[in-house]
């Protein structure tokens, strides 16, 4: 007698968990992988884009983001978006082997401050960089996130570039990093990032640059007494999409995704923000100084290297950059 209920029973049961798995079951899952660890603000900004999108898709396209390189290093992402085993990643002047315009997003004194880097990163000559992304490299920039600029630490206050002559300094291995600071006139030289707190620690070097997180995380303030804010790098980088999963994308969800990646560039900014912040802080307790710098006679002497090292096409650019 019971039997048609237990039926029943069943039967309701399984339709339920039908249109349970209907309801969250993607239509599809999107792999974006990045080099960053679970702390970074491009991390978190990457799992806040796949929230938002799920949102925005009602629940039909879910993004898997992996950090630390665990789905390759950023080349090897690139080179996955291209043959479409990897849908997003996070990169910026490395798309210069392809477009060469992308060089643009990390040149040094061609920013005067942050505003001015969104500026041209939203305006027509982002607008070109992007483009051209596109077209060689079949990769498409959907948002950008700034990266803390770079700073010149040492063991006494550096002003101007007459404070700087014949500082031994490690810069990467960049023959523009290496030429802007020889015209500037300090004593440069490459050196392995892992080398550098021990050279600076017996005095073989005087001074090196980097963002302030990297200051930070490097204990460098155990070496060096001051961050002189030269700022001499401003630079962003590209949240970006396969062309090829854009291209199966609806136009509805494409809009989706642009929205998604909006709301992703504006937390990440805010965090960004944030962590420049309580790095200052940081460092400030830790007993560094920071010491203002006269930024315009910098990037006057800095001005003649940089455009020796950039290429013919985007050149002109850069001269309309520094005049600005």
């Amino acid at each position: 007698m019971k039997l048609p209920n237990l039926g029943k029973t069943l039967l309701g049961a399984l339709a339920a968990g039908l249109l349970a798995s209907s309801a969250f079951a993607a239509d599809m899952t999107l792999k974006l992988g990045h080099l960053a660890n679970e702390d970074n603000s491009w991390h978190k900004a990457s799992v806040k884009f796949a929230e938002e999108l799920k949102a925005r898709t009602a629940g039909r396209i879910e993004v898997e983001v992996f950090p630390n390189e665990s789905l390759g290093k950023e080349i090897d992402l690139i080179n996955g978006m291209q043959l479409g085993t990897v849908d997003l990643t996070i990169t910026g002047e490395s798309l210069q082997n392809w477009a060469p315009m992308a060089a643009l997003l990390a040149v040094p004194y061609a920013y005067k401050s942050i505003e001015h880097m969104d500026e041209v990163a939203s305006g027509e000559i982002g607008d070109k960089i992007k483009a051209q992304i596109i077209e060689k490299a079949q990769i498409r920039p959907i948002a950008h996130f700034a990266r803390g600029p770079r700073n010149l630490t040492s063991n006494y206050p550096i002003k101007s570039p007459d404070d700087l002559q014949g500082l031994k300094m490690r810069v990467p291995n960049v023959p523009l990093f290496v030429d802007v600071w020889k015209a500037l006139g300090a004593n440069p030289g490459p050196m392995a990032f892992s080398e550098v707190f021990t050279s600076l620690q017996n005095g073989t070097i005087g001074a090196q640059e980097n963002p302030l997180a990297l200051i930070r995380s490097a204990n460098f303030n155990e070496v060096q007494s001051h961050v002189n804010l030269t700022e001499h790098v401003r630079s962003w980088i590209y949240l970006t999409i396969a062309e090829s999963t854009w291209g199966k994308l609806s136009p509805e969800d494409q809009t989706a995704v642009m929205e998604a990646a909006s709301v992703a560039q504006d937390y990440e900014r805010g965090l960004f923000n944030e962590s420049l912040e309580a790095d200052r802080k940081y460092l400030e307790e830790k007993g560094m100084t920071f010491v203002e710098v006269d930024g315009a006679a910098f990037q006057a002497k800095a001005k003649d290297a940089v455009l020796a090292n950039v290429n013919d096409e985007i050149k002109p650019i850069v001269e309309q950059l520094f005049s600005n």
